[in-house]
């Protein structure tokens, strides 16, 4: 969860403090940020430490960051209501957020972190972050198949933005989308009268799935 809220915002709703508590201390001088005296209700960043006096408010956040090898039949999340979900096989405490889902039937390389914005830049489409996919389907790749993927293709939702897509074998083919719709290429495929057998993302941006075994994880540096 971010922090990034005004302090006052912070002792009032995070710490309890009322109001007129809260707004003396802010003109007190006692309040420190990073070591430095604050007087104003300045904005409180999820790296920054709050001090009253010698007392800590609110410790520096410590990012950590994972690359994981979701196998299939895992769900890509973090809610321990749903079956089969990620913390059976990530099981480290805090608030971790996945950057880049795949769903159940899928399976390959997941970036895990507590570093909100940096999962928001992986994530959000604008970003146009690559996810390189190998996909095996039920019958043999054409020429066509190929052109057409590339090209973009109506899903039903949207038609798909073009892509680079590339035969390796005759059931198989790599794919890289900058977009991440809802089960896209699954959804392609059954557009153009295939199904998906196996699907496997092997690259988020600049990080590979490497030599990362199903269930296995890996811290990452950014």
């Amino acid at each position: 969860m971010s922090f990034r809220l005004r302090i006052k915002y912070f002792l009032i709703h995070r710490l309890n403090y009322t109001n007129k508590t809260a707004g003396a201390l802010i003109s007190s001088g006692k309040l420190t940020v990073n070591g430095k005296v604050i007087s104003e209700n300045v904005v409180l960043q999820d790296e920054d430490e709050l001090k009253l006096g010698d007392d800590l408010l609110k410790p520096k956040a410590v990012y950590q960051y994972y690359a994981l090898h979701k196998p299939r039949g895992i769900e890509s999340t973090f809610n321990k209501e749903i079956t089969d979900n990620l913390s059976t096989v990530f099981p480290f405490n805090g608030e971790f957020i996945v950057a880049g889902r795949l769903d159940k039937a899928s399976e390959g390389l997941l970036l895990i972190s507590n570093d909100g914005k940096w999962v928001h830049s992986i994530t959000r489409p604008e970003f146009r972050k690559e996810k390189e996919y190998i996909v095996e389907v039920d019958k043999e790749i054409t020429d066509e198949f190929i052109l057409k993927m590339e090209a973009g293709v109506d899903i039903g939702i949207c038609v798909t933005e073009p892509c680079s897509a590339e035969k390796l074998e005759a059931k198989t083919f790599r794919i890289i989308l900058t977009e991440g719709k809802n089960k896209q290429i699954r959804r392609m495929c059954k557009t153009l009268r295939f199904s998906v057998v196996s699907l496997k993302r092997v690259r988020i941006d600049k990080f590979h799935i490497s030599d990362i075994k199903p269930l296995d994880y890996v811290k990452i540096v950014i």
